[in-house]
């Protein structure tokens, strides 16, 4: 979430944990358990995106971002990304005892929103 908040220059996004309580009442047709397998997001005409679509969806609204969300427009790809995004998303703990952020993620310091 570090990462989205300094990518999100517009302040287009309101990022909500799933441990934060108000995230839960957003969307009370999801189950916890599809929250917690992948990211959500609830664009404000209330359709709920998820997964790659999610990541694409909130890429054509981050300028760093939208050349990732045009790929993922491409006829096919988002079938392909979907199927990756649940590989991590089902691996994500594994791979973050590989890869885990360790001592990098502090050197990333949440951006504070003008609302904070």
């Amino acid at each position: 979430m570090k990462v989205l908040t300094w990518l999100d220059w517009f302040h287009v996004l309101e990022l909500r944990p799933l441990s934060d309580p108000v995230a839960r009442s957003l969307a009370p047709q999801l189950s916890r358990e599809e929250l917690i397998e992948a990211i959500h997001c609830i664009a404000t005409d209330g359709r709920i995106y998820r997964g790659a679509r999610a990541i694409r969806f909130v890429g054509m609204r981050m300028p760093l971002l939208i050349p990732l969300a045009l790929f993922l427009w491409i006829p096919g790809v988002i079938w392909i990304a979907e199927k990756i995004y649940m590989w991590i998303s089902r691996n994500r703990h594994l791979l973050s005892r590989l890869f885990g952020c360790k001592q990098a993620c502090a050197l990333l310091p949440e951006r504070k929103r003008p609302s904070n």
